[in-house]
């Protein structure tokens, strides 16, 4: 794939002008207001994944209604006192997978979280954590358009506020050091990671890689791919619902949300990425409030740094939270 976007000094350079909710501090306050009014109520069951120097919990926690979301706590086995946590959150279509699959962090010495996205987890990886929610209104196949005429009741504040209770659950258990936070994911993981540091405003470190739901009037103009194309093509088939489905997207855009963010930040991005594109990716990172740090990688796509940005993940991460 070649280069496709913005020339790389205006990538750098790309701030656009979003339209910001005037209501968005207010949506969100009680919005966080409303999921906190259940009972978190987390429990971590020992599980035996076939790993012998890492423990996993299975994790549930309540979730967006008090819904069960799930997840896996890993652990480096035989720890004695309070860890680092690193919360991941996924990409788009997969679950938390098996116990044994997502354990990098825990085996770099960090307690690590794993959550489940609701709904999702019949792709890439299995998931287990059902949205019961009532969609009500049509929408096109996937999540990108579910509830979209109403910011109440799109599928990403479900998402969102799941994300948030994932905090808020692993900080409960003992082997975790709750003022050592980070949170982190790749593409719509990224996204969510870059939401949370905004809504949770103690997070000690965020990093997102290749980070999806970013500057979306762009991305969904730019692009005849997957995920994006579902909210094109419905609005394709729903002429009359442009306004407010674009009204909608804005209190989810992490390019607007990622502005009130103020833990530092470690970002990366593919420059043939044609699934989250670099300008999307930018206008997240220059508009976050936090201290920022990005990768580039410019020969590679959506996978962007993968394991070799893994390493720096690590580096950097160490540098900021110890473990």
């Amino acid at each position: 794939m070649p280069l496709f976007d913005l020339p790389i000094a205006e990538l750098r350079a790309y701030a656009p002008a979003l339209a910001v909710p005037a209501d968005l501090d207010g949506f969100w306050e009680s919005s966080l207001a409303e999921v906190r009014a259940y009972d978190l109520a987390p429990s971590f069951t020992p599980v035996d994944s076939g790993l012998t120097v890492i423990s996993t919990f299975d994790v549930t926690f309540a979730g967006f209604g008090g819904s069960p979301v799930r997840a896996w706590l890993h652990l480096p086995a035989g720890v004695s006192q309070p860890l680092p946590v690193v919360v991941e959150y996924l990409g788009y279509g997969g679950g938390r997978g098996l116990a044994h699959e997502r354990v990098m962090w825990a085996a770099a010495g960090y307690a690590h979280l794993v959550m489940d996205t609701r709904g999702q987890g019949s792709t890439w990886s299995v998931g287990d954590t059902p949205d019961p929610d009532p969609i009500g209104a049509p929408f096109h196949p996937g999540f990108m358009t579910r509830g979209i005429l109403d910011p109440s009741t799109y599928y990403y504040r479900r998402v969102y506020l799941d994300a948030v209770r994932a905090v808020e659950a692993v900080r409960q258990h003992p082997a975790v050091d709750p003022r050592r936070v980070a949170v982190t994911g790749g593409s719509q993981g990224g996204g969510i990671s870059i939401a949370v540091a905004r809504l949770v405003p103690d997070i000690a470190a965020a990093l997102p890689d290749v980070p999806f739901l970013s500057d979306l009037p762009r991305a969904i103009t730019l692009l005849d791919r997957d995920p994006y194309a579902e909210v094109a093509r419905y609005l394709k088939a729903h002429r009359d619902h442009v306004d407010r489905a674009l009204a909608t997207l804005a209190y989810f855009d992490v390019a607007i949300l990622g502005r009130g963010a103020t833990a530092p930040a470690l970002f990366s991005v593919g420059l043939m990425d044609e699934i989250a594109p670099p300008s999307t990716v930018f206008a997240a990172f220059n508009w976050y409030g936090g201290p920022k740090e990005i990768r580039e990688y410019p020969f590679n796509d959506h996978e962007g740094g993968e394991g070799f940005h893994d390493l720096v993940k690590i580096h950097w991460l160490r540098n900021r939270l110890g473990g």
